[in-house]
C-alpha cells in the first residue's frame, strides 16, 4: 500500500476537524455548566435575601464549609439556622462582578457580596468579597465551600 502526501493531508485535516469538534463540544458542556452554576448562585442569593430555608437547603451541600469574613466557619445546619434566626432585616442583596469557572465536577465563583440591611432602625451596608466552590452532586450544583473576605480599602 502506497501512502501519498495527499493521504497524509486528508488524514491530518480529518484529525484536526475531529479535534475541533471535540473541543467545541467540551466548551458547550462547560457553558451549560457555567449557566447552571450561575443559576444555583442566584437561588442562594434569593434564599439569603428572603430567608427561604427550602432554597438554602436546595443549593447547600451537606458537607458545606460556610466561612464568614469575620473568621467564623459554619456547617450546613449552622449556616441555615443563622439565616433563619438573624435579627437584621435584609433590604437588598446583590452579587456583582460574578465570575464562574467550571473544572470537571467542580466550580469556582468569585463575586462581591453587597447588601443593605437594618437592625433596630440602623441602616448597614455590607460590601465584602466572596469565594465559592461548587460541586456537581446528583446532577445538580451544590455549594460545597464559601469564604467571605474583607476587600482592600
Amino acid at each position: 500500500m502506497n501512502v501519498t502526501r495527499r493521504d497524509f493531508t486528508v488524514a491530518g485535516a480529518v484529525a484536526l476537524g475531529a479535534w475541533d469538534l471535540l473541543l467545541s463540544g467540551a466548551a458547550g458542556a462547560s457553558a451549560a455548566d457555567e449557566s447552571a452554576v450561575t443559576e444555583s448562585i442566584e437561588i442562594l442569593r434569593k434564599g439569603l435575601l428572603e430567608a427561604d430555608k427550602a432554597k438554602l437547603e436546595q443549593v447547600a451541600a451537606s458537607q458545606i464549609s460556610y466561612g464568614h469574613s469575620d473568621g467564623r466557619v459554619e456547617t450546613k445546619e449552622q449556616f441555615i439556622n443563622g439565616v433563619m434566626t438573624r435579627k437584621q432585616v435584609v433590604k437588598s442583596l446583590a452579587f456583582p462582578e460574578l465570575k464562574v469557572a467550571v473544572v470537571g465536577d467542580a466550580a469556582i465563583a468569585r463575586h462581591i457580596y453587597l447588601s443593605e440591611s437594618e437592625l433596630d432602625g440602623k441602616q448597614t451596608t455590607t460590601r465584602i468579597g466572596a469565594l465559592q466552590v461548587g460541586q456537581k452532586q446528583n446532577g445538580g450544583w451544590k455549594l460545597l465551600a464559601r469564604q467571605g473576605f474583607r476587600l482592600p480599602a
